[in-house]
């Protein structure tokens, strides 16, 4: 069934290193779709120059990109793994100059920065190129970091609820949630960080479990909580007990410790919705 939609493009700038990174990047703004487009009226639209371009000659392929699809933007969402990119006859480097023109002409851009090992074949002429902006750019605004994908994709999702949030503002453009209730969606996520190194000089993990929460209707979720069960094991949330609010379109992290052989796992939210208290059960395993 059709309904009206504010339509957004995405931008998704990077070197080639970090295809997985794309991937995930366009891959939230899909699952963002499909849980907000009918009740929020907005649809995110990705644009990646290896996909959405059309071949033509007459310009340098970076001014072809700039004109199909960063002037048009309107979010950019640039990543950076180990290489900084390749220059063009204006930049550093292709990346480098999508993000000095959407900056430029007042367009949002999220610059997110892998924390993840080097690669043991890394280019330290693109390394140090790329550090030497970071540092640059970094007295021009907050940078992201991110691990894994998972962790990408939970910084992404936080910067589009803000942009959308932003730019139907500025267009006195109201985000539609369902009209006067709470409606909760959570999602199970993960990741793996660096704990230290063991005897043989090996690099640990970790890895970290949370549910992320998410108030996807048009009311305040207010005094929310939070409680586990299993089936078979031990689920553990680690977080605090103290209730919460939720407003409409923003999330929750709720940390968790599973022991092994834990089945059977439910999240137990309770709230109070207009005065009335209220509670659901999610599966989460």
């Amino acid at each position: 069934m059709s309904f009206p939609a504010m339509v957004l493009r995405v931008v998704i700038a990077s070197p080639s290193d970090v295809p997985e990174a794309r991937d995930a990047v366009e891959k939230a703004l899909h699952d963002w779709n499909d849980a907000n487009a009918t009740t929020k009226g907005t649809v995110l639209l990705p644009w990646r120059w290896e996909t959405s371009s059309v071949p033509l000659l007459g310009d340098h392929p970076q001014a072809l990109i700039n004109s199909q699809g960063v002037d048009s933007a309107d979010i950019v969402i640039a990543l950076f793994g180990s290489r900084l990119g390749s220059p063009t006859p204006d930049a550093v480097s292709g990346t480098v100059e999508e993000i000095e023109r959407a900056v430029a002409s007042g367009k949002p851009v999220h610059l997110y920065f892998s924390d993840a090992p080097l690669p043991n074949d890394v280019d330290t002429v693109q390394l140090d190129g790329l550090r030497e902006f970071k540092a640059e750019i970094s007295g021009r605004g907050l940078l992201g970091r991110f691990t894994n994908v998972g962790q990408l994709t939970h910084e992404v999702w936080k910067a589009i609820e803000h942009d959308v949030s932003a730019i139907a503002s500025n267009l006195g453009t109201p985000v539609q949630g369902e009209p006067n209730a709470v409606k909760f969606r959570v999602q199970s996520r993960r990741e793996r960080e660096q704990e230290g190194i063991d005897k043989r000089g090996k690099v640990k993990y970790k890895t970290r479990r949370w549910f992320e929460v998410t108030n996807i209707g048009g009311a305040s979720a207010t005094e929310v909580t939070f409680a586990s069960s299993a089936t078979a094991g031990l689920m553990r949330l680690t977080g605090t007990d103290d209730p919460v609010t939720i407003e409409p379109g923003t999330s929750w992290r709720v940390p968790v410790v599973y022991s092994s052989g834990s089945s059977g796992a439910k999240l137990l939210i309770n709230w109070v919705d207009d005065g009335e208290k209220k509670s659901e059960s999610f599966d989460v395993q």
